[in-house]
C-alpha cells in the first residue's frame, strides 16, 4: 500500500499537538491546589465545636513603646521554652456561661490549679459567684491545666459537674505555663464569648469586690482600648530565682509597662485584638510580663488604679470596702474577712 508522505506527515503532526495538550492539562490539573478554608467540612467532627482554631503562626517582633524597643526572637524562644511555643488550646472542660441580652456581661476569670480545690470552694462562697449589680451580671470560671494525678482531675470533674464553672485545657500545669492560660483564655473569649463586656482576670488568693469593681467600669470603662490594675513601671528583668529570664532571649534589662497579673480587667472588643497579637508574638514565659508584651502590641492602654492592691493591705473592713482587689489571702483567712466587711457599717464608701 501506498502511502501519500504529506498527509502521513500532518496526522503525525496532529497527534503530536494533541498528546502535548493533553498532558499539559493533566499536569495542570495535578497541580491545583485544593482550596483551604479554616472552616472543618460538615460532617467533620470539629464542626460541632467552636474551638476549631487553626494553629498560630508565631513569629520575631520588635515592639516599641515611644521610648523603648524590645526585639523578641522567636527562634531563640523556641529554643528555651518550646513547649509555650507549640501548644495548641484544648478545651478538657467547659463552663456554664451564658449571656442575657439585656445584661452586660463582666467575668470573673481566676487562674487556679486542679490541687487547690479547697482555694476554690473558699471563693465561692466569697466573691467568685453569679451577681446581678447595676446592670451587669457576673459570672466566675476557674482556670485550669491538666496534672498526672488522677485523683486532682477527678475531683475537678466533679466539681465542674456541679458548679458549671471550670474552664479547663489539656495543658501542663507549671509556673511557665501560666501565659497559656492568658492566650486560651482570649481565644476561648474570641470564639465562644464574643458578647462579653468586660473580662476580669485574677490569681486565687485575692479579695475582690464586685460592687467595687461595677463602679469602677461604669465610671472608667467607656473607653474599649483602656485596661485597669495596677500598673509596674520599669520592672527589673530577674536573671535568678523563679522569674529567671536568659539574657539570649531577652538581653534587655527593663521590661515594658504590664499590670500586676494579681487582678486587672480588659474589655471584650479588647480581647479580640489581644487574641490577634497573641498568634503572633512569641509567648514569654512569664504571664505578667506576657500579657503586657501583648496589649504592647495591640495598642492598648493601661489606666493605673490604686484600689487594685495586689501588694496586699492590712485589714480594716472600711478600708476593705473601698479595694477593688486585695492579694495574699489564704482560704480560711479569705472567708473569714468577707464575713467581717460585708457585716462593717462604714460610711462615705
Amino acid at each position: 500500500m501506498k502511502i501519500h508522505v504529506p498527509s502521513f506527515i500532518f496526522i503525525l503532526s496532529l497527534a503530536f499537538l494533541i498528546g502535548i495538550f493533553t498532558n499539559r492539562i493533566w499536569t495542570n490539573q495535578k497541580k491545583s491546589p485544593i482550596p483551604l478554608t479554616t472552616e472543618p467540612p460538615e460532617d467533620h467532627p470539629e464542626n460541632k465545636s467552636p474551638s476549631y482554631i487553626l494553629p498560630p503562626h508565631r513569629e520575631s517582633v520588635t515592639l516599641n513603646d515611644g521610648v523603648n524597643e524590645f526585639h523578641l526572637n522567636f527562634s531563640r524562644f523556641q529554643e528555651e521554652f518550646p513547649y509555650e511555643q507549640d501548644y495548641v488550646c484544648k478545651v478538657i472542660l467547659t463552663p456554664n456561661i451564658y449571656h442575657e441580652p439585656s445584661k452586660s456581661l463582666i467575668i470573673l476569670a481566676v487562674k487556679s490549679h486542679p490541687a487547690t480545690s479547697g482555694r476554690r470552694n473558699a471563693l465561692r462562697q466569697t466573691w467568685a459567684r453569679e451577681w446581678q449589680l447595676d446592670g451587669y451580671v457576673l459570672r466566675p470560671v476557674f482556670l485550669v491545666g491538666r496534672t498526672e494525678v488522677s485523683g486532682q482531675m477527678e475531683l475537678v470533674k466533679i466539681e465542674s459537674k456541679e458548679y458549671g464553672d471550670i474552664l479547663q485545657w489539656d495543658l501542663k500545669e507549671g509556673y511557665h505555663s501560666l501565659p497559656l492560660k492568658e492566650r486560651c483564655l482570649l481565644e476561648y473569649i474570641v470564639h465562644n464569648l464574643s458578647k462579653v463586656a468586660f473580662i476580669y482576670k485574677g490569681d486565687e488568693d485575692m479579695y475582690v469586690n464586685p460592687s467595687v469593681l461595677v463602679n469602677l467600669l461604669k465610671t472608667f470603662g467607656s473607653n474599649p482600648l483602656v485596661l485597669h490594675g495596677n500598673v509596674m513601671t520599669r520592672q527589673t528583668v530577674g536573671r535568678s530565682g523563679r522569674n529567671i529570664i536568659s539574657k539570649y532571649i531577652f538581653p534587655g534589662p527593663f521590661y515594658p509597662k504590664f499590670l500586676s497579673g494579681g487582678g486587672f480587667v480588659y474589655t471584650g472588643p479588647s480581647a479580640r485584638l489581644l487574641y490577634e497579637v497573641s498568634q503572633k508574638i512569641p509567648v514569654f514565659p512569664l504571664d505578667d510580663v506576657y500579657f503586657g508584651f501583648l496589649t504592647l502590641a495591640a495598642n492598648l492602654t493601661l489606666r493605673h488604679d490604686g484600689r487594685f492592691k495586689v501588694f496586699g493591705l492590712r485589714f480594716e473592713p472600711c478600708e476593705y470596702q473601698k479595694a477593688v482587689v486585695i492579694h495574699g489571702l489564704s482560704p480560711e483567712l479569705l472567708v473569714e474577712r468577707w464575713h467581717k466587711v460585708e457585716s462593717a457599717n462604714c460610711s462615705n464608701i
